[in-house]
């Protein structure tokens, strides 16, 4: 009779995703957003992107031919990190500053740590936060969107810039803060393109709902109840659409690497996102708070993990 029991180490269950499938279809899922961002604002953001990624997949291969590991540039990561910071930069910035926060992100925040799998926090939000540090004026001086695209180019800075500005947001409703017909960085400003990627993320199981659901919603409630108080549409709904929540919610505070392990753990870190960014906008000096608040529950996230393991099998 034929021994059929094998013994092997984990894992012991495979499926066809592997981790170039996955980062390749995120990157995927970001194009309709990186579409909107040209559409609204011109070439400008199509060359921020494409300088954020080279510079990104070069820093990666470079540190790998110095480090002598294996070379990683085809699975997708540092595109990723490239295309997500440079979603977080005004479409009007030299060229050379998406360089700098794309060196910094791959190195300091992914390299230093051992690379893909080892670092703590989200890469990109660590050159983004970087670059607001080091370079705040490029960072918060927004290009108005293109008239010729049929979008009002009533402003240059964000809706959250002028609520906390306490002036009034005439030409903004909730119709154009879906579409993004307003101020903001490349790739956070077209709610529909973001939900569009988000949905493909979502069918193929590469994310789960826990996190971003909780992230929303989260926001959402502490705006509401604590937010009332600010002048013309500083409501719940206008937090959702605003600023980097639905970018950061799906496709920053989902990072595999830098987020809590299980579903109880991801509510808490969902939650906390919540919080830090209600309480960054609502109070702080600063008008939005994404960066900010994913960063802190990255560094959280140890400690999320060790209070909510799941029981061994067989243990009380």
């Amino acid at each position: 009779m034929t021994n059929n029991l094998i013994v092997s180490g984990s894992p012991h269950i495979h499926k066809p995703a592997s981790i170039s499938r996955i980062m390749w279809t995120v990157v995927i899922s970001l194009i309709p957003a990186g579409i909107a961002g040209v559409i609204i604002f011109g070439l400008d953001a199509l060359w921020v992107t494409l300088v954020a990624v080279v510079a990104a997949v070069l820093t990666e291969l470079i540190f790998g031919i110095w480090t002598k590991k294996k070379i990683t540039v085809l699975d997708g990561s540092a595109v990723i990190t490239g295309i997500l910071l440079a979603f977080n930069l005004p479409s009007g910035v030299p060229l050379w500053l998406p360089i700098v926060g794309a060196v910094f992100s791959i190195a300091i925040g992914k390299q230093v740590f051992g690379g893909l799998g080892q670092n703590i926090f989200n890469p990109a939000l660590v050159g983004r936060v970087f670059l607001m540090a080091s370079w705040p004026k490029y960072m918060t001086t927004f290009t108005q969107p293109l008239r010729a695209a049929g979008y009002d180019a009533i402003t240059s800075a964000t809706p959250l810039d002028i609520l906390k500005e306490g002036k009034v947001l005439e030409h903004i409703s909730y119709l154009n803060l879906f579409l993004g017909k307003h101020g903001g960085c490349i790739g956070e400003v077209c709610i529909l393109a973001l939900l569009i990627g988000a949905a493909l993320l979502l069918i193929k199981g590469y994310i789960s709902w826990h996190i971003p659901v909780t992230y929303i919603f989260t926001t959402a409630v502490f705006t509401y109840i604590f937010g009332a108080a600010q002048i013309f549409h500083g409501d719940w709904l206008f937090h959702i659409l605003s600023g980097g929540l639905i970018l950061g919610a799906f496709f920053m505070a989902t990072d595999y690497v830098a987020t809590p392990l299980t579903a109880k753990g991801q509510l808490i870190f969902g939650l906390g996102c919540g919080l830090l960014t209600a309480v960054i906008r609502i109070w702080g000096g600063y008008p939005e708070g994404v960066s900010y608040a994913i960063l802190m529950m990255n560094a959280a996230t140890p400690f999320i993990d060790r209070y909510t393991k799941c029981r061994i099998y067989g243990s009380k």
